[in-house]
């Protein structure tokens, strides 16, 4: 029998490797005032940073003060507006007119020709995961944070210059570097956020538990039992198990199957594997039992989203 791992392991790095995003896009948005940009709901997160000026992003919780070098996230893709002055009426961002700079890529211009803002402006899809139920409706990263400035700013100029002067591979630049910046907020975040005693969260900070979460993300394939990970972790099944579950709000086992199904979503509308190998490489014994565990967690059969990603 193998020998438990020591405790070095760090459970948010792992997390947040973890953590997939993808279809992001970019809009340059050179505005004069007055201006306001309404947007609706959305099925992704959308993020705005402020190069030159100064707004506001006004959503259902309230009115969040925008400066030069301030970055928001809005991870849930609740309708929001940005506007350069509480009076100004808004415009739906979208039914303005764009010019295209690639397929992931856009030009807006609009406003009444007063003074200027510009914002860089895009959007990213969350994969399921269990940190993103937790982000607040707007994470702000400030410009009053230098930490922060020294990877805000150089992420957007790469992603400026992508835009400006396309290149082979842009378009998947652009993604990763839009990846890296919502990451980035989200890193911010959880940084600047205050212990609590349960959730989650709090099951990272526990040093056993978020040992045990690591193992499950970083080895979602292993065939791990409640007995195995207590071993890994230096605690007793009835131990591991209780705590566990009183921390992450469901047992090992089923934190577990959500996390390969997740996983093997991606596998199969991304990566484009077949559904028998993907039962294969989580180690059931057949694809139907697969299937079954598949429809359960993800509400259709894997064969169903995988004509969707075809298509």
């Amino acid at each position: 029998m193998s020998q438990p791992h020591p405790l070095t392991m760090d459970p948010l790095t792992e997390v947040l490797h973890d953590l997939r995003l993808r279809d992001s896009f970019y809009c340059r948005s050179e505005l004069t005032a007055p201006w306001g940009l309404g947007f609706p709901p959305q099925d992704h997160a959308s993020f705005h940073f402020v190069a030159e000026g100064a707004c506001m992003v006004r959503t259902a919780e309230g009115t969040v003060p925008l400066g030069v070098g301030d970055l928001v996230v809005l991870p849930h893709g609740h309708g929001h507006a940005l506007v350069d002055d509480p009076d100004t009426p808004v415009v739906t961002a979208r039914a303005l007119p764009h010019q295209l700079l690639g397929k992931r890529a856009a030009l807006l211009r609009h406003g009444g020709g007063g003074e200027p803002t510009l914002l860089i402006c895009g959007g990213v899809r969350f994969e399921p995961h269990p940190l993103v139920s937790l982000l607040p409706e707007v994470l702000r990263v400030g410009s009053e944070d230098p930490a922060a400035r020294r990877w805000v700013e150089p992420l957007l100029q790469l992603m400026a210059e992508e835009v400006r002067e396309p290149r082979p591979g842009s378009e998947t630049v652009i993604t990763r570097l839009s990846d890296m910046l919502v990451i980035g907020a989200i890193r911010t975040w959880l940084s600047d956020r205050p212990q609590s005693r349960s959730g989650w969260l709090e099951a990272l900070r526990d040093e056993q538990i978020g040992h045990a979460l690591a193992l499950m993300h970083r080895q979602t394939e292993s065939p791990w039992s409640v007995a195995s990970l207590a071993a890994e972790v230096h605690m007793s099944r009835a131990s591991f198990s209780e705590r566990f579950t009183a921390l992450v709000g469901m047992p090992p086992m089923q934190y577990l199957t959500r996390r390969r199904m997740h996983l093997a979503s991606g596998w199969i509308r991304d990566d484009r594997l077949a559904v028998g190998e993907v039962a294969q490489r989580l180690g059931y014994g057949s694809d139907a039992s697969f299937s079954r565990a598949f429809k359960r967690i993800m509400g259709v059969p894997p064969g169903a989203l995988r004509r969707d990603a075809t298509n």
